[in-house]
């Protein structure tokens, strides 16, 4: 028994030291060969890209192959060399899998970094880039699902139940189909999210009373980034089901207004002009909206309406704040008795008659 046991382990170890002998040799050959590449291909090209992206998983699918030819060669007396073998099955499998995803990503970044979001082609650049991390994600689960059931099949108990269940798949599919309903309805609006357009990378969205940004956008759901830098996460379900407001759909222009109140005495041509003065000298207004309107007004004053356009949402924003500054400043400095007013009616004491007495001057308002 001591003697067979000796024996085996011999064997075992002239086996690990072969193997290890077999997988440094071809890792060498491996690394040498990419290192030749790397000097040869540019460093920003597409391949170079490619080949970076992929370089370790390719190692380890040439690696394990090479130890599964070796342990093909090898003498298979050995005790365990049944489940050793099972192990370097499913390690190729895995290697391979892990190959198949970084070569995807890869093709995808490729495809990214060939259209990029260049001024005058931003908008289809984006369009392009979402687009592909869909589907490059998607692709990748598909890749990931094939995979797990390759390793699945490889042991015949399993192949026999999911044989067995394929045959009387019924009660089963349906509970599945149940169980996996959010994260399949997910990925069906990722795809369906891709081939529409309804928003991508970097628009401007404005989603449950937040104005952000799509920053980014996986297989079952998208990150916001918030205006104050908070992040917002939104299933892509919710996309499908419920409206939202995409700023930047067509064109990243947009309208900004400002609301004023004023006194019923103040000059709107004085507001106007002085309001396109404001506009001339703020870098972030756009040259193409300028409009003053009178919009409403009540017992006490009116309110005045300034239209403006920028070329975001940013700078928009930016232009309200420094429009609004200038204009109340204006009327503080040119004209303070024109600020809002509220006007009292003044009574006697004994209010008999309800009949008015005086009309009081106007009064600021608080």
């Amino acid at each position: 028994m001591i003697a067979e046991l000796q024996q085996a382990a011999q064997g075992w170890l002239v086996i690990a030291v072969a193997a290890v002998m077999v997988a440094l040799l071809v890792l060498g050959a491996y690394w040498l060969a990419l290192a030749s590449l790397r000097r040869i291909l540019r460093a920003d090209g597409v391949a170079r890209m490619f080949l970076d992206s992929a370089a370790r998983a390719l190692g380890a699918v040439i690696c394990l192959f090479a130890l599964k030819v070796f342990w093909q060669a090898a003498p298979t007396e050995l005790p365990l060399a049944g489940p050793v073998e099972y192990l370097l099955t499913l390690g190729l499998i895995a290697a391979l899998t892990w190959a198949a995803v970084r070569c995807s990503a890869a093709i995808g970044e490729v495809i990214i970094h060939l259209n990029p979001p260049l001024p005058e082609q931003s908008r289809q650049a984006r369009k392009i880039e979402t687009q592909t991390r869909f589907i490059t994600r998607g692709l990748n689960i598909l890749i990931v699902i094939v995979g797990i059931a390759t390793a699945l099949m490889t042991f015949p108990p399993v192949r026999q139940i999911g044989t067995s269940l394929l045959a009387s798949a019924g009660i089963g599919g349906i509970v599945l189909g149940f169980a996996a309903r959010p994260v399949l309805t997910n990925l069906l609006a990722g795809m369906q999210i891709a081939l529409t357009q309804p928003f991508r990378i970097d628009d401007v969205v404005f989603v449950q009373g937040e104005w952000c940004w799509v920053e980014e956008v996986t297989s079952t759901y998208v990150v916001l980034r918030v205006w104050d830098l908070r992040r917002l996460v939104v299933p892509l379900q919710w996309f499908i089901e419920n409206p939202f407001q995409n700023w930047t759909r067509n064109s990243t222009n947009i309208l900004g207004t400002v609301f004023l109140w004023v006194d019923y005495r103040m000059p709107v041509d004085a507001l106007r002009e002085e309001f396109l003065r404001l506009l001339g000298q703020a870098p972030e207004w756009d040259g193409v909206t300028s409009t003053v309107q009178v919009t409403d007004s009540s017992d006490q004053a009116v309110q005045v309406r300034f239209l403006m356009s920028a070329p975001d949402s940013s700078r928009a924003w930016d232009l309200r704040c420094r429009v609004r500054e200038g204009l109340v400043a204006f009327v503080q400095r040119d004209y303070p008795a024109y600020l809002p007013r509220i006007r009292a009616q003044l009574s006697d004491a004994a209010g008999a008659t309800g009949a008015p007495l005086t009309q009081g001057e106007p009064a600021d308002r608080g």
